[in-house]
């Protein structure tokens, strides 16, 4: 009989089924499956289910690449790139009076996703020399993480109240703006994309996990498989922060949840990994929703607040 950890990301991928269908029916009100408000509830949930997912592979390549338990989308600038571009795209929208679309694309979303690029471009800017390592890469991105940062408090600070209210909303993410099926349609074939090829390079990060000397040995090209990782798993992070706004420790909480279930090998982690940060993210959004009727709570909040003390308990537990 196979070890129940082999059996996970079969129940995993039923538990995400099974969200799918009864999480828009719950509610201050309940729903049944075909009602109007049952279908825009389940719009929103699977854009939380496939951002969740989406996010928190990108948590995962990013600690393999960096062999690093702390990496995130945040920690190397990429989220706050988007944000950044989101931000600005907003205010230059409202003042110059610029189309919300550009090519049947929302303008907020097209910024985002530019944003992300640029901060992606930055950081392989800065790091561009072949003997640059992992950790230098790494400290790229926390500088561009702060620059991008304080570039939004800016925007705010000279923005008007209103303006500025609407900047700050954004930037705690989440999804009920999603309403119709195209909102989370351009993100479902990314994301599958992502989960297919790092599933198909599962053996490969294996090796990677072990330190460049190891891998170069056994034949993996290092420098170019992690520019391949980086730069795809920021674009599609620039994707899903383009249509959802930067939703925080997702990328940081799950990929270790996974570990500690199913261990550190990546045929099994990554599966693992993207289902259980589909359910995590669209059982927040839920739970955002529960709390605060007939308001409602952003994701990122709800996130953040889950995922804080693991922070700290991931720093405490490193340091024993």
């Amino acid at each position: 009989m196979l070890p129940p950890r082999f059996l996970l990301p079969v129940v995993l991928l039923l538990v995400l089924a099974a969200s799918a269908i009864l999480l828009p029916c719950v509610g201050q009100t309940f729903y049944v499956p075909g009602t109007e408000i049952y279908w825009l509830r389940f719009h929103r949930t699977a854009l939380a289910l496939i951002a969740g997912s989406g996010l928190a592979l990108a948590g995962l390549v990013f600690q393999a690449m960096f062999r690093n338990p702390l990496a995130t989308p945040y920690t190397l600038g990429v989220a706050s790139g988007a944000a950044f571009g989101a931000a600005l795209c907003l205010q230059t929208t409202i003042r110059l009076g610029l189309p919300s679309l550009i090519f049947a694309i929302p303008t907020v979303s097209l910024g985002a996703f530019l944003g992300a690029f640029l901060a992606m471009g930055i950081v392989l800017g800065l790091s561009r020399r072949r003997d640059t390592t992992s950790e230098q890469m790494l400290l790229a991105g926390v500088a561009v993480n702060f620059f991008f940062s304080s570039l939004i408090v800016l925007l705010q600070y000279l923005s008007a109240p209103h303006d500025a209210f609407q900047i700050l909303r954004w930037t705690m993410g989440g999804v009920q703006n999603a309403t119709v099926a195209s909102d989370w349609l351009r993100l479902l074939p990314i994301v599958v994309l992502m989960m297919v090829f790092l599933a198909s390079q599962s053996r490969t990060m294996n090796v990677f996990v072990t330190g460049n000397d190891r891998a170069k040995s056994l034949g993996v090209n290092v420098e170019r498989f992690r520019a391949v990782l980086f730069i795809g798993t920021s674009l599609v992070v620039g994707f899903i922060v383009s249509a959802t706004g930067p939703i925080g420790f997702v990328g940081l909480l799950v990929p270790h949840v996974a570990r500690l279930l199913v261990g550190p090998d990546h045929r099994l982690l990554i599966l693992s990994t993207g289902f259980m940060g589909a359910i995590f993210l669209a059982c927040c959004d839920t739970l955002g929703r529960l709390i605060s009727h007939p308001a409602e709570f952003p994701v990122g909040i709800i996130t953040a607040l889950l995922g804080g003390p693991f922070f700290l308990w991931l720093l405490l537990r490193r340091k024993e």
